[in-house]
């Protein structure tokens, strides 16, 4: 599954605060991933399996022999690059944590999902993931959705950026739901709600589209649960959770007057009560 660490799970529970009093997305964070966002983390075998595509890459792109985790682009001028996934989803909530420095996206710097042939090159300077029918893809430098792309964005993304002020952070989820069709985003501990919906039926593998000369972008996968709604016990915990983040932290559930078990069951260190 998939706990991540450091920054993500700090910031969730600080960004209520940061933003203005408000916590971006609140009511729409999906509580399945709040679930795996709060499970032990796949291993370095399943990263990689659930990671870049050696063999489909665009020709101007390979994969760093120290961690093949990350693809790197050679500075080709008029030219956009592109990398797709080892394996293709159809089912399942999928979650990967994006890395890709502010100061190495150039003009543009597209990420997404798309089916195994959607183009993984293009001549020029453009946005390649989202370009046709085949791929999804969300511009972080423009701040843009791009698919069927003709010259035209499909909307502007977060719904709440101003396209030449709000930047995204060097690392970011990508959140594929297969089960409900959607792709998201989030940043800092915030849901930055659905980028694309009507992708039920398809088998959609991780994608990216670089232009900036000797990019590097990471792809870590976080984990997944299978098909299935949350019980009602689950569901109680993400609002429990929820509310304990707009008045504090979490970290004040050691506080609460409730039997440990149930404690440790809201901290996600206890599967069953």
């Amino acid at each position: 599954m998939g706990q991540v660490t450091g920054g993500f799970k700090a910031a969730l529970q600080h960004a209520y605060h940061q933003n203005n009093n408000r916590l971006l997305g609140w009511d729409d964070w999906p509580p399945r991933l709040d679930r795996l966002l709060n499970v032990p983390p796949v291993g370095r075998d399943e990263q990689e399996r659930n990671g870049w595509d050696s063999g489909d890459l665009s020709p101007n792109m390979f994969i760093k022999d120290d961690d093949p985790l990350t693809v790197h682009r050679h500075a080709i001028p008029a030219s956009t690059d592109g990398a797709r996934g080892k394996l293709g989803y159809t089912c399942g909530l999928h979650v990967w944590e994006i890395s890709w420095a502010v100061g190495h996206r150039g003009t543009s710097a597209v990420v997404g999902v798309g089916t195994d042939v959607a183009p993984l090159h293009v001549v020029g300077f453009r946005p390649l993931v989202g370009s046709n029918s085949e791929s999804w893809g969300w511009d972080i430098r423009q701040n843009r959705l791009y698919h069927k792309f003709r010259n035209k964005a499909v909307a502007t993304y977060p719904k709440f950026a101003n396209e030449a002020e709000y930047v995204v952070a060097d690392r970011f989820l990508m959140i594929l739901d297969m089960d409900e069709g959607t792709l998201s985003f989030a940043e800092n501990g915030c849901f930055l709600g659905q980028a694309f919906d009507g992708l039920k039926g398809l088998s959609l593998y991780p994608m990216i589209g670089a232009v900036w000369g000797r990019s590097e972008i990471t792809l870590k996968y976080i984990g997944g649960l299978e098909p299935g709604p949350l019980s009602l016990k689950e569901l109680c915990r993400c609002v429990i959770r929820y509310q304990l983040l707009k008045c504090k932290t979490v970290d004040c559930i050691v506080d609460l007057p409730l039997p440990t078990v149930l404690k440790s069951y809201l901290a996600f260190k206890y599967s069953y009560c």
